[in-house]
């Protein structure tokens, strides 16, 4: 179930209550992600507002009509090129919902917006903690097909999945 009541549009990290509630939530839902993997290396739960700014992302925001924001996503265009078409994946670098707004359909309007409306008919690729249920289930259902599960470090497995 989706909250109609908000609207997806890019995300200028160069203002200051942006990025500060950008980084809020990133850490809310990241220390959420550690209760449910078991790790508390997630690097951008560590990450300070300065690191975030810079960071050479697109940023998409699930705002409310108050200007509130419930989520983000943030994505990059690969370089080397994935398909037939000569064009790069898009890659999913964090995709974090507020907690005070979990199950309400965020994370899906989202993804489906970057589906959708920014590069439709691109490869996309997202990885996630592979004990990060909420997750896995919201990208298998969303048309993601897993692929090898990794441990970038020891104590960490992280599942990889593509859409084309």
């Amino acid at each position: 179930m989706s909250d109609t009541s908000l609207t997806v549009r890019p995300l200028d990290l160069g203002d200051d209550a942006t990025a500060a509630a950008v980084h809020r939530i990133g850490r809310a839902a990241y220390t959420v992600e550690v209760e449910l993997i078991g790790f508390d290396g997630i690097p951008a739960l560590r990450e300070s507002l300065a690191e975030l700014r810079v960071q050479p992302l697109n940023w998409l925001g699930a705002v409310s009509a108050a200007g509130e924001v419930a989520g983000f996503l943030a994505w990059k265009a690969q370089d080397a090129p994935q398909a037939e078409d000569g064009r790069g994946a898009v890659s999913i670098d964090r995709l974090c919902v507020d907690p005070a707004w979990f199950r309400r359909g965020i994370g899906s309007l989202l993804l489906r917006h970057l589906l959708r409306e920014v590069d439709p008919g691109r490869a996309v690729e997202v990885t996630t903690g592979a004990a990060n249920a909420p997750a896995v289930t919201l990208y298998e259902r969303l048309g993601f097909v897993r692929g090898a599960d990794f441990s970038p470090v020891p104590g960490l497995v992280m599942a990889s999945f593509t859409r084309r």
